[in-house]
């Protein structure tokens, strides 16, 4: 059976609890996707987290290489990696005990999808969060 997404409501329910989302593959290059989502999800109020080796900082807020060395708890994971990726992070949500993750469009993996929700996960995959909390909690 294929992977299907929450549905609205359970979406919107999820966007409201979370409080950090931890982007990994942060971009520091204000015109790529993962920043500018990232950027405005923080005027949202989320407290983001930029995952990306490399870099010291991002929005404000210190970054880290990997998902491990982000001190205290990450709500969410919201995935802007290509694909080939997403095991190895759905490994390292599922180590940290991560209960969300969201795959962002262009950032999908159908297996690991399957695998994270039959180990308990939230799963969101193949849609924009900014879109997304746009239309389903400020409309």
């Amino acid at each position: 059976m294929p992977f299907t997404n929450p549905e609205p409501e359970e979406i919107k329910a999820l966007l409201q609890r979370v409080k950090s989302i931890a982007v990994v593959g942060f971009s520091p290059k204000p015109g790529r996707a993962s920043h500018s989502i990232a950027r405005r999800m923080q005027t949202f109020g989320f407290r983001i987290i930029p995952v990306r080796p490399g870099i010291s900082e991002g929005l404000g807020e210190k970054a880290y290489p990997d998902l491990a060395s982000v001190p205290g708890p990450i709500d969410l994971a919201n995935v802007f990696r290509s694909g080939k990726y997403i095991p190895q992070i759905v490994d390292q949500c599922l180590r940290l005990g991560i209960k969300n993750i969201w795959m962002q469009e262009g950032a999908e993996h159908e297996a690991s999808a399957e695998r994270a929700l039959a180990a308990g996960m939230t799963v969101v995959m193949g849609r924009c969060i900014m879109r997304d909390y746009t239309r389903l909690c400020l409309e």
